[in-house]
């Protein structure tokens, strides 16, 4: 915890003033070589690289460390982030102990003002690695730490603070000795990963979440900017099942798709036709959902689902199994307003509201006849469901599987 504002003098060549940096909680230090009290802790390696949607820092250091002893010992092990052009540093993530009751190391994060001036630290959401105990790598997101997916400039500071330190600006190294250039990019995402089972009506019960699933798509009845609008506006994601003999029909050149990508949703596999999936040969029934995903994934640039949706509801242990060899999740529902029928607008929005629960999946639809009545109720759905206390997910999220990004 910072003991009030520090002032930073900038990018290290020799080091940093001694306010610079963090001092982290105190838990005693672990056993093994140690550098003489007055001595930075040696960097023999460095980086930070991008991966996905995650900043990954990762450092080596010549002897063994703990992350809580390093305030005990007046020393602190951080790394300095800038934007592009070598102005000084304006952010700051050091190394620290666990938290009380915890056994897990942080990461604090503190902005660094224009003039210098570093501010209160927080512990970010990182994930903490040590692949031995004089290593330490640390994943999170850029916008954990006040950055963008922009180009950046990153340095390692390690330092001993005064009374350990006896220069009244402390002692500290650097590594790199010159902050380096790393290129970020906007990560987009390619896929996901099935996991767990291979058929599901719902989420977990103990989360107070819910997932919007939209099939039969896309159409001009409307088309599906009407409902990508809704969402937008409401800060709500979605998962959209499609027909993958639709796509190139209804959406030419994949705006759809990308849009409903960049938006956070989901898109799903609704096989190519439409058919009973259980009436066909396993021929057949490869040929239906492959052929939907090269559809998605030539309209989306790139993106392969990884669940899919039997149409009718009509599934089979063999299907289920096959999807699952092919890299599917069967996806089915536990509320169904039965929009399809167009049962008017208070009837799709009663019965949605009526029959949510923790971790249900709410089948609607956006394709397959005129959907208007299933765009205006989607739009009284959501600030009801949220006043309610629910949290919107997509299904991939409500599965906690992972996304695979480029």
């Amino acid at each position: 915890m910072l003991r009030g504002p520090s002032r930073l003098v900038g990018w290290a060549t020799g080091g940093l003033a001694a306010g610079a940096v963090i001092a982290a909680a105190a838990v005693p230090g672990m056993a093994g070589a140690r550098p003489a009290p007055d001595t930075p802790l040696q960097i023999q390696s460095a980086s930070l690289a991008q991966q996905g949607q995650q900043l990954v820092w990762q450092i080596q250091l010549a002897q063994p460390f703990s992350p809580g002893g390093l305030a005990q010992d007046h020393r602190t092990l951080c790394l300095l982030l800038s934007g592009a052009r070598p102005a000084g540093a304006s952010a700051q993530l050091c190394v620290a102990g666990p938290a009380r009751r915890s056994t897990t190391p942080r990461i604090l994060y503190s902005p660094i003002s224009r003039g210098g001036v570093v501010g209160r630290a927080r512990a970010v959401a990182a994930t903490i690695t040590r692949a031995s105990d004089s290593a330490l790598a640390a994943a999170f997101l850029p916008s954990d730490v006040g950055i963008g997916y922009a180009p950046l400039r990153w340095q390692v500071i390690s330092a001993v603070l005064p009374p350990a330190c006896g220069a009244s600006t402390g002692c500290s190294t650097a590594f790199p000795s010159n902050p380096p250039l790393l290129l970020l990019h906007t990560p987009r995402v390619v896929g996901c990963a099935p996991n767990g089972p291979s058929l599901v009506y719902s989420g977990p019960a103990h989360t107070r979440q819910i997932a919007l699933t939209f099939d039969d798509g896309p159409s001009y009845t409307p088309p599906p900017s009407a409902f990508l609008s809704v969402l937008e506006r409401d800060h709500v994601p979605a998962t959209f099942f499609e027909i993958g003999e639709q796509i190139a029909t209804y959406d030419h050149g994949g705006a759809y798709e990308r849009r409903m990508l960049a938006d956070g949703d989901m898109i799903g596999d609704h096989t190519w036709s439409h058919p009973d999936v259980t009436r066909l040969s396993p021929a057949e029934q490869r040929a239906q959902l492959l052929g939907t995903a090269a559809a998605i994934r030539k309209a989306a640039g790139g993106f392969t689902p990884c669940l899919w949706r039997p149409p009718y509801g009509s599934v089979s242990p063999s299907i289920v199994s096959l999807a699952r060899s092919l890299g599917f999740i069967t996806v089915m529902w536990d509320v169904d307003p039965r929009d399809w029928t167009t049962p008017g607008v208070p009837a799709i929005y009663g019965n949605v509201i009526a029959n949510a629960r923790d971790g249900a999946i709410v089948l609607q639809h956006f394709g397959g006849g005129p959907r208007y009545e299933t765009v205006a109720a989607l739009s009284q759905e959501i600030p009801t469901l949220r006043h309610e206390g629910y949290t919107f997910v997509t299904v991939t999220e409500m599965l906690g599987l992972r996304l695979l990004y480029r």
